[in-house]
Protein backbone atom coordinates (compact mmCIF):
# COMPACT_ATOMS: atom_id res chain seq x y z
CA UNK A 1 0.00 0.00 0.00
CA UNK A 2 3.02 2.70 -1.11
CA UNK A 3 5.05 1.57 1.93
CA UNK A 4 7.61 -0.52 0.47
CA UNK A 5 10.54 0.46 -1.80
CA UNK A 6 13.23 -1.46 -3.98
CA UNK A 7 13.65 -4.25 -5.60
CA UNK A 8 16.53 -6.55 -4.01
CA UNK A 9 16.85 -4.66 -1.39
CA UNK A 10 13.73 -3.51 -0.23
CA UNK A 11 12.29 -1.55 3.05
CA UNK A 12 9.08 -1.38 4.27
CA UNK A 13 8.37 1.72 6.74
CA UNK A 14 6.01 1.86 9.32
CA UNK A 15 4.94 4.40 12.45
CA UNK A 16 3.45 7.69 13.33
CA UNK A 17 4.73 10.56 14.57
CA UNK A 18 2.77 10.93 17.91
CA UNK A 19 2.23 7.08 17.90
CA UNK A 20 4.52 4.28 20.01
CA UNK A 21 7.69 4.51 17.14
CA UNK A 22 8.05 4.17 14.04
CA UNK A 23 10.69 2.11 12.10
CA UNK A 24 11.40 0.44 9.23
CA UNK A 25 11.85 -3.30 8.01
CA UNK A 26 14.86 -4.33 5.45
CA UNK A 27 14.69 -7.36 3.53
CA UNK A 28 17.11 -8.58 1.54
CA UNK A 29 20.29 -7.14 2.96
CA UNK A 30 22.92 -9.54 2.35
CA UNK A 31 24.71 -12.06 5.36
CA UNK A 32 27.83 -11.55 7.19
CA UNK A 33 27.46 -7.47 6.91
CA UNK A 34 29.38 -6.39 10.03
CA UNK A 35 26.56 -3.30 11.23
CA UNK A 36 25.92 -2.08 14.63
CA UNK A 37 23.59 0.13 16.24
CA UNK A 38 25.95 2.72 16.75
CA UNK A 39 26.79 3.12 13.42
CA UNK A 40 23.28 3.29 12.31
CA UNK A 41 22.68 6.26 14.79
CA UNK A 42 25.51 8.69 13.07
CA UNK A 43 22.71 9.51 10.41
CA UNK A 44 19.72 9.38 12.84
CA UNK A 45 21.52 11.98 14.50
CA UNK A 46 22.22 14.23 11.56
CA UNK A 47 17.95 13.99 10.94
CA UNK A 48 16.88 13.88 14.47
CA UNK A 49 15.02 16.99 15.66
CA UNK A 50 16.25 19.69 18.22
CA UNK A 51 19.87 19.88 16.92
CA UNK A 52 19.53 23.70 16.69
CA UNK A 53 17.95 26.71 16.73
CA UNK A 54 16.54 26.52 13.37
CA UNK A 55 15.01 23.29 13.58
CA UNK A 56 12.01 22.16 15.60
CA UNK A 57 12.59 22.36 19.18
CA UNK A 58 10.74 18.34 19.87
CA UNK A 59 13.21 16.58 22.06
CA UNK A 60 13.77 13.18 20.46
CA UNK A 61 16.82 11.23 21.17
CA UNK A 62 15.60 9.05 17.89
CA UNK A 63 17.73 5.86 19.23
CA UNK A 64 17.41 3.19 17.36
CA UNK A 65 16.94 -0.58 18.57
CA UNK A 66 17.44 -3.62 15.75
CA UNK A 67 15.04 -6.10 16.55
CA UNK A 68 15.64 -8.88 14.13
CA UNK A 69 18.05 -9.36 11.46
CA UNK A 70 21.37 -9.03 13.36
CA UNK A 71 23.55 -11.86 15.42
CA UNK A 72 26.56 -11.13 16.92
CA UNK A 73 27.43 -8.16 15.08
CA UNK A 74 26.76 -9.04 11.48
CA UNK A 75 23.61 -9.42 9.40
CA UNK A 76 22.16 -12.89 8.79
CA UNK A 77 20.27 -11.86 5.67
CA UNK A 78 16.55 -12.36 7.49
CA UNK A 79 14.75 -8.83 7.45
CA UNK A 80 16.20 -6.70 10.08
CA UNK A 81 14.26 -4.39 11.95
CA UNK A 82 14.41 -1.47 13.36
CA UNK A 83 12.79 0.70 15.66
CA UNK A 84 12.70 3.92 16.89
CA UNK A 85 10.34 5.00 19.71
CA UNK A 86 8.78 7.96 20.30
CA UNK A 87 9.23 9.96 23.37
CA UNK A 88 8.49 13.46 23.34
CA UNK A 89 4.56 13.46 22.23
CA UNK A 90 2.31 16.12 22.76
CA UNK A 91 -0.47 15.47 20.93
CA UNK A 92 -3.09 18.19 22.45
CA UNK A 93 -1.15 20.88 20.59
CA UNK A 94 -2.91 19.28 17.19
CA UNK A 95 -6.49 19.44 18.87
CA UNK A 96 -7.60 22.22 16.42
CA UNK A 97 -6.07 20.38 13.57
CA UNK A 98 -8.74 17.34 14.11
CA UNK A 99 -11.32 19.34 12.65
CA UNK A 100 -9.30 21.88 10.40
CA UNK A 101 -7.20 21.19 7.68
CA UNK A 102 -3.53 22.86 7.16
CA UNK A 103 -3.25 24.69 4.05
CA UNK A 104 -0.81 22.95 1.60
CA UNK A 105 -0.43 19.95 3.87
CA UNK A 106 -2.01 16.22 3.96
CA UNK A 107 -5.00 16.60 6.18
CA UNK A 108 -7.28 17.05 3.69
CA UNK A 109 -6.09 14.66 0.92
CA UNK A 110 -5.82 11.97 3.61
CA UNK A 111 -9.56 12.34 5.08
CA UNK A 112 -10.56 11.81 1.01
CA UNK A 113 -8.45 9.22 0.84
CA UNK A 114 -9.00 7.35 4.05
CA UNK A 115 -12.31 8.32 5.77
CA UNK A 116 -9.79 8.90 8.56
CA UNK A 117 -6.35 9.99 9.72
CA UNK A 118 -4.34 10.97 12.78
CA UNK A 119 -3.86 14.26 13.42
CA UNK A 120 -1.38 14.36 15.95
CA UNK A 121 1.93 15.60 14.24
CA UNK A 122 0.56 14.44 11.01
CA UNK A 123 0.65 10.61 11.88
CA UNK A 124 1.83 9.39 8.24
CA UNK A 125 2.35 12.09 6.67
CA UNK A 126 5.12 13.86 9.52
CA UNK A 127 8.43 13.73 8.25
CA UNK A 128 9.50 11.03 11.52
CA UNK A 129 8.30 8.54 9.04
CA UNK A 130 12.12 8.86 7.20
CA UNK A 131 13.54 7.61 10.53
CA UNK A 132 12.94 4.66 8.99
CA UNK A 133 14.22 5.41 5.76
CA UNK A 134 17.84 7.56 7.00
CA UNK A 135 17.93 4.28 9.45
CA UNK A 136 18.19 1.93 6.09
CA UNK A 137 20.15 4.05 4.20
CA UNK A 138 23.05 4.16 6.60
CA UNK A 139 22.93 0.11 6.08
CA UNK A 140 23.08 0.79 2.45
CA UNK A 141 25.63 2.86 2.55
CA UNK A 142 27.93 0.58 4.12
CA UNK A 143 27.56 -2.02 1.78
CA UNK A 144 28.29 0.69 -1.15
CA UNK A 145 31.45 1.50 0.27
CA UNK A 146 32.55 -2.04 1.48
CA UNK A 147 31.34 -3.20 -2.33
CA UNK A 148 32.31 -0.81 -4.68
CA UNK A 149 33.91 2.16 -2.25
CA UNK A 150 30.76 4.92 -3.36
CA UNK A 151 31.05 7.95 -1.41
CA UNK A 152 27.73 9.93 -0.93
CA UNK A 153 27.84 13.43 -0.08
CA UNK A 154 24.44 15.20 0.55
CA UNK A 155 24.34 19.57 1.75
CA UNK A 156 21.84 22.53 1.18
CA UNK A 157 22.97 23.96 -1.87
CA UNK A 158 19.99 26.67 -1.92
CA UNK A 159 17.67 28.58 1.11
CA UNK A 160 15.32 30.51 -1.08
CA UNK A 161 17.54 33.09 -3.10
CA UNK A 162 20.70 31.64 -1.29
CA UNK A 163 22.56 30.08 -3.17
CA UNK A 164 26.02 28.71 -2.61
CA UNK A 165 28.79 27.97 -5.19
CA UNK A 166 29.78 23.95 -4.23
CA UNK A 167 32.30 21.80 -6.12
CA UNK A 168 30.62 17.93 -5.76
CA UNK A 169 33.04 16.71 -7.25
CA UNK A 170 35.44 17.46 -3.71
CA UNK A 171 33.38 18.36 -0.89
CA UNK A 172 33.49 16.03 2.34
CA UNK A 173 31.19 15.47 4.55
CA UNK A 174 33.39 17.69 7.58
CA UNK A 175 33.00 20.35 5.47
CA UNK A 176 28.72 19.32 5.50
CA UNK A 177 28.56 19.23 9.29
CA UNK A 178 30.79 22.17 9.85
CA UNK A 179 27.74 24.28 10.69
CA UNK A 180 24.18 23.57 11.51
CA UNK A 181 22.51 24.11 8.13
CA UNK A 182 24.36 21.89 6.32
CA UNK A 183 26.04 24.17 3.47
CA UNK A 184 29.63 23.42 3.12
CA UNK A 185 30.59 26.96 1.89
CA UNK A 186 31.04 29.10 5.34
CA UNK A 187 30.57 32.06 3.63
CA UNK A 188 26.98 31.27 2.37
CA UNK A 189 26.28 28.98 5.41
CA UNK A 190 25.69 31.79 7.92
CA UNK A 191 23.26 33.93 5.56
CA UNK A 192 21.31 31.11 5.15
CA UNK A 193 21.21 30.74 9.05
CA UNK A 194 20.34 34.23 9.86
CA UNK A 195 17.39 34.20 6.63
CA UNK A 196 15.94 30.82 8.31
CA UNK A 197 16.40 32.54 12.05
CA UNK A 198 14.69 35.31 10.71
CA UNK A 199 11.97 33.91 9.23
CA UNK A 200 11.56 31.20 12.28
CA UNK A 201 10.74 34.53 14.87
CA UNK A 202 8.33 35.56 12.58
CA UNK A 203 6.47 32.61 12.54
CA UNK A 204 6.75 31.36 8.70
CA UNK A 205 9.09 29.12 7.14
CA UNK A 206 11.23 28.84 3.62
CA UNK A 207 12.24 26.44 1.14
CA UNK A 208 15.54 25.36 -0.81
CA UNK A 209 17.56 22.80 -2.64
CA UNK A 210 19.89 20.35 -1.60
CA UNK A 211 21.96 18.83 -3.52
CA UNK A 212 24.05 15.25 -3.80
CA UNK A 213 26.78 13.77 -5.08
CA UNK A 214 27.66 9.91 -5.33
CA UNK A 215 31.21 9.40 -6.22
CA UNK A 216 32.81 6.26 -7.53
CA UNK A 217 29.89 4.54 -8.74
CA UNK A 218 30.62 1.84 -11.14
CA UNK A 219 29.24 1.64 -14.59
CA UNK A 220 26.31 -0.54 -15.74
CA UNK A 221 23.72 0.24 -12.76
CA UNK A 222 20.01 1.01 -14.35
CA UNK A 223 17.73 -0.79 -15.90
CA UNK A 224 16.09 0.49 -19.12
CA UNK A 225 13.48 1.30 -19.89
CA UNK A 226 11.11 1.83 -16.60
CA UNK A 227 13.72 0.75 -14.49
CA UNK A 228 16.15 3.52 -15.63
CA UNK A 229 18.60 4.66 -12.61
CA UNK A 230 16.97 8.48 -12.58
CA UNK A 231 13.72 7.38 -13.05
CA UNK A 232 14.19 5.64 -9.47
CA UNK A 233 16.50 8.52 -8.05
CA UNK A 234 13.10 10.70 -9.12
CA UNK A 235 10.62 8.48 -7.43
CA UNK A 236 12.80 7.98 -4.07
CA UNK A 237 13.37 11.66 -3.93
CA UNK A 238 10.25 12.62 -4.87
CA UNK A 239 8.83 10.14 -2.36
CA UNK A 240 10.11 12.74 0.65
CA UNK A 241 8.04 15.01 3.14
CA UNK A 242 7.76 18.24 1.24
CA UNK A 243 9.97 17.39 -2.17
CA UNK A 244 8.53 19.42 -5.42
CA UNK A 245 11.33 19.15 -7.48
CA UNK A 246 14.19 17.12 -8.82
CA UNK A 247 17.19 17.35 -11.35
CA UNK A 248 20.03 15.46 -12.67
CA UNK A 249 22.91 16.90 -13.75
CA UNK A 250 22.19 19.78 -15.97
CA UNK A 251 18.66 19.08 -15.14
CA UNK A 252 16.56 22.39 -16.29
CA UNK A 253 19.32 24.55 -17.21
CA UNK A 254 20.68 22.11 -19.90
CA UNK A 255 17.40 22.97 -21.63
CA UNK A 256 18.33 26.42 -21.92
CA UNK A 257 21.66 24.80 -24.47
CA UNK A 258 22.24 23.34 -27.85
CA UNK A 259 23.27 19.86 -28.37
CA UNK A 260 26.92 20.78 -29.29
CA UNK A 261 27.13 22.99 -25.76
CA UNK A 262 25.25 20.01 -23.81
CA UNK A 263 26.90 17.20 -24.95
CA UNK A 264 29.37 15.12 -23.17
CA UNK A 265 32.14 14.50 -24.84
CA UNK A 266 34.38 11.20 -24.45
CA UNK A 267 38.06 10.05 -23.93
CA UNK A 268 40.25 7.80 -22.79
CA UNK A 269 41.92 8.43 -19.70
CA UNK A 270 45.66 7.46 -18.85
CA UNK A 271 44.49 4.25 -17.35
CA UNK A 272 42.24 3.53 -20.40
CA UNK A 273 39.14 4.11 -18.99
CA UNK A 274 36.52 5.64 -21.28
CA UNK A 275 35.55 9.07 -19.79
CA UNK A 276 33.50 12.19 -20.55
CA UNK A 277 35.01 15.67 -20.16
CA UNK A 278 32.16 17.11 -19.05
CA UNK A 279 29.21 15.97 -16.80
CA UNK A 280 26.19 17.78 -17.71
CA UNK A 281 24.72 14.19 -18.00
CA UNK A 282 25.05 13.69 -14.23
CA UNK A 283 26.52 10.66 -14.35
CA UNK A 284 23.48 8.12 -16.35
CA UNK A 285 22.92 8.41 -20.10
CA UNK A 286 20.34 6.22 -21.22
CA UNK A 287 19.27 4.80 -18.02
CA UNK A 288 22.59 3.79 -16.87
CA UNK A 289 25.53 4.99 -14.91
CA UNK A 290 28.26 5.93 -16.49
CA UNK A 291 31.08 5.59 -14.15
CA UNK A 292 31.17 9.68 -13.51
CA UNK A 293 29.56 11.33 -10.52
CA UNK A 294 26.06 11.17 -10.08
CA UNK A 295 25.04 14.48 -8.94
CA UNK A 296 21.15 15.35 -8.49
CA UNK A 297 19.21 17.88 -6.69
CA UNK A 298 16.22 17.99 -4.88
CA UNK A 299 13.83 21.16 -3.93
CA UNK A 300 12.03 21.10 -0.80
CA UNK A 301 8.78 23.56 -0.48
CA UNK A 302 8.33 25.60 2.60
CA UNK A 303 7.47 23.51 5.78
CA UNK A 304 3.13 23.71 5.67
CA UNK A 305 2.45 24.35 9.36
CA UNK A 306 3.35 27.83 10.21
CA UNK A 307 2.25 29.81 13.26
CA UNK A 308 0.37 32.55 11.24
CA UNK A 309 -2.97 32.73 11.07
CA UNK A 310 -4.52 31.47 7.42
CA UNK A 311 -7.96 31.13 5.90
CA UNK A 312 -8.92 27.91 5.46
CA UNK A 313 -11.78 25.04 6.21
CA UNK A 314 -12.63 22.61 8.56
CA UNK A 315 -14.11 19.05 7.77
CA UNK A 316 -17.98 20.16 6.93
CA UNK A 317 -15.88 23.01 4.39
CA UNK A 318 -17.32 25.45 6.48
CA UNK A 319 -14.77 28.73 5.95
CA UNK A 320 -12.99 29.44 9.21
CA UNK A 321 -8.78 30.75 10.29
CA UNK A 322 -6.29 28.04 11.97
CA UNK A 323 -2.81 29.01 13.70
CA UNK A 324 -0.48 26.48 13.76
CA UNK A 325 0.57 25.01 16.79
CA UNK A 326 3.03 22.43 17.86
CA UNK A 327 6.52 21.99 16.70
CA UNK A 328 7.99 22.09 13.10
CA UNK A 329 11.15 23.43 11.23
CA UNK A 330 10.97 26.55 9.86
CA UNK A 331 12.81 25.15 6.97
CA UNK A 332 13.44 21.58 6.25
CA UNK A 333 16.62 21.51 4.53
CA UNK A 334 19.36 21.13 6.92
CA UNK A 335 17.40 17.63 8.18
CA UNK A 336 16.46 16.86 4.45
CA UNK A 337 20.27 16.51 3.87
CA UNK A 338 21.09 12.77 5.53
CA UNK A 339 17.18 12.05 3.76
CA UNK A 340 18.25 12.55 0.39
CA UNK A 341 21.68 10.48 0.96
CA UNK A 342 19.66 7.42 2.28
CA UNK A 343 17.03 7.62 -1.01
CA UNK A 344 20.12 8.14 -3.33
CA UNK A 345 22.10 5.15 -0.98
CA UNK A 346 19.00 2.67 -0.84
CA UNK A 347 18.37 3.36 -4.85
CA UNK A 348 22.35 2.24 -5.40
CA UNK A 349 22.23 -0.44 -3.60
CA UNK A 350 19.35 -1.92 -4.72
CA UNK A 351 20.84 -1.30 -8.48
CA UNK A 352 24.30 -2.76 -7.52
CA UNK A 353 22.08 -5.65 -6.39
CA UNK A 354 20.66 -6.14 -9.39
CA UNK A 355 23.14 -5.70 -11.63
CA UNK A 356 25.56 -7.88 -9.77
CA UNK A 357 22.50 -11.07 -9.96
CA UNK A 358 21.89 -9.90 -14.04
CA UNK A 359 25.13 -9.26 -15.41
CA UNK A 360 27.50 -10.77 -13.53
CA UNK A 361 26.72 -14.27 -12.65
CA UNK A 362 27.96 -15.75 -16.22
Amino acid sequence: MGNTFGHLFRITTFGESHGGGVGVVIDGCPPQLKISAEEIQVDLDRRRPGQSKITTPRKETDTCEIVSGVFQGQTLGTPITILVRNKDQRPQDYGEMATKYRPSHADATYDAKYGIRNYQGGGRSSARETIGRVAAGAIAKKILRQVAGIEIVGYVKRIQDIEAPIDPDSVTLEQVESNIVRCPNPDFADEMIARIDRVRKDGDSIGGAVECVARKVPKGLGSPVFDKLEADLAKGMMSLPASKGFELGSGFAGTFLTGSQHNDEFYTDADGNIRTRTNRSGGTQGGISNGENIIIRVAFKPTATILKEQKTVDQQGNETTLSGRGRHDPCVLPRAVPMVEAMMALVLCDHLMRHQGQCKLL
